[in-house]
């Protein structure tokens, strides 16, 4: 899915909204544990009750790899669910690889070639030979991490070097790596103060945003500071809608509180988008 895409979804369904599917089995509700896999039912009753609400699906790859073989073929399941039934959304790996160029070239395969997810988070430590290969996928997003939402993100990326907050200095050097156009960034609800400076480095480029919900970010203050004229925001909620409910009705329960997100994003939209 290329941008112009993304956001021709945008703005049909007046919606920016990334659901995280980050399936904890002890959350699953016990009705689905009888079926043959539970993940893939627990994932494919949210998509089907948040679709129409939603852009984005974005499955943590932690949640599947810690089930071995049978999450990693649940995850399968999933993107193919989703790539058959709703081509239109926008899928992202959160698998947070970054490697040796080598290494990364065969990350980028298994999640962008063989699992043909539209984007990947990567992490930007090991620099530019570790990034570029994900980069070299052409219809397909890179999504760094710039500066994330957890408490631990003040023990490096906000550190002065030269001058500079280390995770401007990411941004800023990430912008000259080939098909640095492929590039969105990651950058937590939790730190929307920071927005505005990162909007001067990268105005045009898309944020995913974690940390609204759950983790307490608001919404209106990540509009405020990080929306552009193309939105550039796909904002990520994940317990805050798939364990809405322990219960049977957990896909309608997830629904209502996809649309409260939905229908609080609507109003923070330029009244021309």
């Amino acid at each position: 899915m290329n941008t112009e895409q993304l956001i021709a979804q945008i703005r049909s369904k007046q919606s920016f909204l990334c659901i995280g599917l980050d399936v904890d089995w002890n959350k699953i509700p016990d009705h689905l544990k009888q079926t043959a896999d539970p993940i893939f039912e627990f994932n494919k009753a949210i998509i089907d009750a948040t679709h129409d609400l939603a852009v984005a699906y974005k499955p943590n790859m932690a949640f599947y790899e810690a089930h071995g073989l049978a999450g990693w073929q649940s995850l399968e399941k999933t993107i193919n669910y989703l790539n058959t039934n709703y081509p239109e959304q926008f899928t992202i790996a959160d698998a947070k690889r970054g490697d040796i160029g080598n290494t990364s070239s065969m990350y980028a395969k298994a999640f962008l070639q063989d699992l043909q997810f539209d984007s990947i988070t990567v992490a930007p430590y090991m620099g530019k030979d570790s990034v570029e290969p994900f980069l070299a996928f052409e219809d397909k997003h890179t999504i760094l991490l710039a500066l994330t939402s957890n408490e631990g993100a003040f023990d490096f990326q906000t550190q002065m070097l030269d001058g500079e907050e280390f995770y401007k200095k990411v941004i800023a050097t990430s912008k000259s790596w080939k098909n640095s156009r492929n590039l969105m960034y990651v950058v937590g609800a939790t730190k929307a103060e920071y927005f505005a400076e990162i909007r001067k480095l990268i105005p045009d480029s898309f944020l995913l945003v974690p940390g609204v919900g759950a983790q307490g970010g608001s919404l209106a203050e990540v509009c405020k500071y990080g929306m552009n004229s193309q939105v550039g925001l796909l904002v990520n909620s994940s317990r805050g809608i798939i364990y809405a409910s322990a219960g049977e009705d957990f896909a309608e329960k997830a629904r209502e509180e996809a649309l409260k997100l939905q229908q609080e994003m609507a109003s923070l939209l330029p009244a021309t988008f």
